[in-house]
């Protein structure tokens, strides 16, 4: 029986779906929004709003905590200066999923996963 465990496997083992979802959220928290599958999107919003919510008080045991999650100072950079301040006042829900249809190769089906409420955010900006 499988009650009470949460999560998605993946069709991976449990320290490549780890860096699987490590990998996922440095890249949206380097480009604020990313496209992948479904499943990874909603495996990706219960890793990466918790890391959000302790970006949103910004102390050295915070940085180190995210960084023990992340392995990448400068996600753990551009999560604390501007994506934690951004939603200082929002008490959670800070992506969106967005489904885009299904992928041409194998009809696996497509999502966009991105910030709410951070605007129109241009690479490159401070």
């Amino acid at each position: 029986m499988r009650h009470r465990k949460a999560g998605r496997r993946l069709g991976r083992t449990t320290s490549h779906r780890k860096a699987t979802m490590q990998n996922l959220a440095v890249a949206l928290f380097t480009h604020r929004a990313i496209e992948t599958t479904v499943a990874k999107s909603k495996e990706l919003r219960m890793f990466a709003e918790p890391l959000v919510t302790l970006a949103k008080k910004d102390t050295v045991a915070n940085r180190r905590l995210a960084f023990a999650k992340l392995r990448d100072d400068s996600a753990v950079r551009e999560l604390f200066t501007n994506i934690g301040p951004a939603f200082i006042e929002r008490p959670g829900g800070y992506t969106r999923i967005l489904r885009l249809g299904n992928r041409a190769g194998d009809a696996a089906p497509m999502a966009r996963i991105e910030f709410v409420e951070l605007g129109e955010y241009q690479e490159g900006e401070d």
